[in-house]
């Protein structure tokens, strides 16, 4: 059933665009409905410049992907992108990733979320603007399945403690392996930093019930 609903929806039509737009700062989006087979969904916040993002839509034609970013060249640039490679698994999000979580989400219809190198906001004063800080669990907690997983990387060691400290004192999250094949799919930004030998900071933590 599944795989029959792929193969009818190997190309887009002329001109469909992937971006879906907001059109309600109040009405949820049902994200599952945006996609033409029922699949496990996933959410990537702030996709940046796409490349991690077209590398795992097309290695997994079996699980649905949105992807958030808040800058529009980016966002169009991937939404062209993702058209000409035909990718019916992918749905682009323009807006702030803080707001989508609170407001425009349902809850308990996501799989996994993705949170690769947001703006570190290095200055003290600034911290407070971090997307992974105290309120970020209780977020995904409630977009997550039992059993999702959140998946963090980022290349600045005190964000990554932050990360870390966030996490292991939230409720309902236990820290899991970041899985190879995962870690294996880099961004451009992120193999110019590892050349640089920049490593990158991987976590991951699964929701669990109770």
């Amino acid at each position: 059933m599944l795989g029959q609903a792929l193969s009818r929806n190997k190309s887009l039509p002329p001109g469909e665009s992937l971006i879906h737009p907001i059109t309600s700062a109040i009405e949820p989006i049902d994200l599952a409905g945006l996609f033409p087979a029922e699949q496990p969904l996933e959410l990537e916040l702030g996709c940046g410049d796409g490349s991690f993002t077209m590398q795992y839509a097309l290695a997994h034609p079996d699980r649905n992907i949105v992807a958030l970013e808040r800058l529009l060249g980016r966002i169009t640039k991937l939404d062209r992108k993702g058209h000409r490679a035909g990718l019916k698994n992918l749905r682009l999000l323009r807006a702030e990733a803080a707001y989508v979580l609170e407001y425009l989400l349902l809850p308990g219809t996501l799989d996994a979320i993705h949170v690769y190198f947001p703006d570190p906001w290095p200055k003290k004063r600034h911290h407070k603007n971090r997307l992974i800080s105290e309120p970020f669990p209780s977020l995904a907690k409630r977009l997550l399945k039992d059993k999702g997983i959140v998946y963090l990387r980022t290349d600045n060691i005190e964000y990554f403690e932050q990360m870390l400290e966030v996490f292991d004192s939230a409720v309902r999250f236990e820290r899991t392996e970041t899985p190879g094949p995962l870690k294996a799919l880099v961004t451009d930004f992120e193999q110019e930093f590892n050349a640089q030998g920049i490593p990158t900071n991987h976590a991951a933590y699964g929701k669990t019930g109770g």
